[in-house]
């Protein structure tokens, strides 16, 4: 089954530019192309597992934040 869920990642955003300044340095942290990272946050792909995990550690997240970050749906 495919879902076409699109995600809010405007908490995401406000993190990634606190920590990070701006998406082009959080996408070379996260060994990504600004490009890509865009892709992603505009839910034209979605990111790994890998990417995931990667983004917890370099924005100081907490594991069990990853549901608020990155799984929250646009209703």
């Amino acid at each position: 089954m495919v879902s076409n869920t699109k995600f809010n990642y405007s908490k995401l955003k406000g993190r990634i530019k606190e920590k990070c300044g701006t998406s082009y340095n959080f996408a070379k942290l996260l060994g990504c192309s600004n490009n890509t990272l865009s892709a992603k946050i505009n839910n034209a792909s979605d990111f790994s597992q890998t990417e995931i995990l990667r983004s917890v550690d370099i924005l100081g997240l907490k594991t069990e934040d990853i549901s608020t970050y990155f799984f929250t749906p646009i209703v």
